[in-house]
Parts: C-alpha cells; sequence; structure tokens
C-alpha cells in the first residue's frame, strides 16, 4: 500500500506540473500581446499559490480541524480561485484576458484528467478516498481526457467539427467535472459530510494532493468557462 501511494505521489507532481505548463502553453499562445508579455508574472503568481496551498496543507491546516464550518479548505484553498474566475468574467480586463486565450490549446489542456483519474485510483487503493471518486464509482471525468485530443485535432487543426459540437463536448465535460466535484466534496470529512462515512476523502487534506482542488480543478473549469463564452460569442475558430 505504501508503495501505491508513493506512486501515486510522483504521478501527482508530474500531473501538477503538467498543468502548470499546459496553463503556460495556453497563455504564450494567446492572442493579446501584454498576456504574452505577462506570461512570467502570472506564472510567478501561480506559484505563489502552490507555495501557499503546499504549506497550508504541510502545517495541518486542513486537517486539523475537519469539524470547522465552513471547511478551511474551502475558505483559504478553493474560494480564491473561484472569486477570481469570477473577477476576470465580471471585469472588462478580464474579459479581454479571457477572450485572447486559444481553444486549441485550452481544449489539450483538458488531457491532464488522464493522469489525476489514474491518481485518484491509486488513492482509492490506499485508502484515502472513496471508490465512488473514481472510474468504477460515480466519476467519468477520464472521458474528457481521452477525448480532449480528439476535440482539439479535429475540432480546431483539421476544422472537421462544427462550432455546437465542440460547444456541447466543454457543456458535457463541464457536467462530468461538476459532478466529481459535488461529489468529491460530499465525500470529505466535514460537517457537511454526505457519503462515503466509512472511507472518506481525507487525500485533498494532505499534500501533495491538496493542490487538486486548490489549482489543478480551477484551472480545468476555467478553461471550460472560456471555452463555452468564446464559442458562444462565435469567435473565429
Amino acid at each position: 500500500m505504501m508503495a501505491s501511494l508513493d506512486l501515486c505521489t510522483f504521478v501527482f507532481w508530474l500531473t501538477t506540473l503538467a498543468t502548470f505548463a499546459f496553463f503556460m502553453i495556453v497563455l504564450k499562445n494567446a492572442g493579446e500581446e501584454t498576456v504574452k508579455r505577462n506570461t512570467l508574472k502570472i506564472a510567478s503568481l501561480l506559484m505563489l499559490w502552490l507555495i501557499l496551498q503546499a504549506i497550508l496543507t504541510i502545517q495541518n491546516v486542513y486537517s486539523n480541524d475537519i469539524n470547522s464550518l465552513p471547511p478551511k479548505i474551502l475558505i483559504f484553498g478553493i474560494l480564491p480561485p473561484v472569486l477570481t474566475i469570477c473577477i476576470l468574467f465580471i471585469t472588462k480586463g478580464g474579459r479581454k484576458f479571457i477572450d485572447s486565450l486559444p481553444l486549441k490549446q485550452i481544449t489539450y489542456l483538458h488531457m491532464i484528467r488522464i493522469p489525476v483519474e489514474i491518481v485518484l485510483y491509486g488513492l482509492f487503493i490506499s485508502k484515502m478516498i472513496p471508490e465512488l471518486m473514481t472510474f468504477e464509482g460515480r466519476n467519468f471525468d477520464i472521458i474528457a481526457g481521452i477525448t480532449a485530443p480528439l476535440i482539439a485535432y479535429y475540432g480546431f487543426s483539421r476544422k472537421m467539427l462544427s462550432r455546437k459540437i465542440i460547444l456541447i463536448w466543454n457543456f458535457i465535460c463541464l457536467g462530468l467535472l461538476i459532478n466529481i466535484i459535488v461529489n468529491a466534496f460530499l465525500s470529505a470529512p466535514s460537517p457537511l459530510q454526505k457519503f462515503a462515512f466509512d472511507q472518506p476523502n481525507i487525500a485533498i487534506l494532505h499534500f501533495p494532493f491538496s493542490w487538486l482542488p486548490t489549482f489543478i480543478v480551477p484551472i480545468v473549469l476555467f478553461g471550460h468557462l472560456v471555452a463555452i463564452r468564446q464559442l458562444l460569442k462565435k469567435q473565429p475558430l
């Protein structure tokens, strides 16, 4: 079991680095020169955020008092990126930033959901999450990761898929993401827990897996919201 957890940790580190790298590629291919020039600044802010989450997790801020309401990981780890996404969508400068991001690269970014699902299965074997959070349970998010390169290639490189199909794919995969977010949150030990009392979702309260809800999931969520906005605005593919 320890070997399995060590492997999960290693793969998750690589997955986090891949998510970071994918997002930097997205920024480097933005349509606005200002965004390209500020890639290093954005990368620095994201790195500081990852470090902050590592410190909070290692210091057991999230795991010490699981009976706090609302859960501390929600306040200090999940709400800040969600609020940042909201600010980007409601401000003029934020919308300009969003509309400059390349859909093809954003779509390829969703491939990181494949190793995430592999890690989740390993965490289930290591008794750190419930089975319902894996592809053997209620989590079908791996479908998004598998289909992402096909949508990116045939939709944007070959232009063989219509805007409507790409939009529907984004809505479906957003639904898959929301499904696992809800199940993961309601499986975590807190006063709000509703599922998996025999094997709760404790992984997100420990390093480095706290980066999943505080970094990887917000990036993936942001990617879908950006794509949906751009596709609804009928910007050129």
